[in-house]
């Protein structure tokens, strides 16, 4: 049993540093903590469906991903939220299948980044909160977050599904 939770450790710190690096990655290109934003992070919120261990890694890499935010403490607290909830209702949909691949997984961190996010940035915003803000914000989070979630989260799925990746993550 220690090896097991030994392995759910190493797992958790891997995906939490490869989290955190592909922000800092993205934010090169400005393109992590705007409104919309691509993050290439967000493709490993797919990982939940093989391992439990990636729910706390995401959560801690997003933490760490986020110490660069401009929205300071607020973005560290409400995107490791969001990523956490996505991450456990992603793990907990992970058998359900369209046409093999684990669509409603990868819609978990778009309906929460849109809704958790969206209410933050609108919360922050100079004009202060408003529901057209807040319809607008969660438009954009989401739309980046689902582009990356599907067109960058499902072939990473298939990868580690056919590779011996999959193996270390069981």
């Amino acid at each position: 049993m220690r090896n097991k939770n030994t392995l759910r450790i190493v797992q958790a710190g891997v995906i939490a540093a490869l989290y955190a690096a592909l922000t800092y990655f993205s934010n090169i290109f400005a393109l992590a903590y705007s409104g919309i934003q691509f993050r290439i992070s967000e493709a490993l919120t797919v990982l939940p469906v093989f391992t439990p261990a990636a729910i706390p890694g995401l959560a801690v890499g997003c933490v760490i991903a986020n110490l660069a935010s401009p929205f300071g403490v607020i973005d560290i607290i409400c995107g490791s939220v969001a990523t956490l909830l996505a991450g456990a209702c992603s793990r907990a949909l992970g058998k359900l299948r369209f046409k093999g691949l684990p669509v409603l997984s990868s819609i978990m961190p778009v309906i929460f980044n849109m809704l958790i996010i969206g209410m933050e940035i609108s919360f922050l915003s100079a004009g202060g909160f408003s529901a057209e803000l807040f319809v607008l914000s969660a438009i954009q989070v989401g739309a980046g977050e689902l582009a990356v979630c599907l067109v960058l989260g499902l072939p990473l799925f298939r990868f580690v599904e056919k590779s011996s990746i999959s193996k270390y993550l069981a």
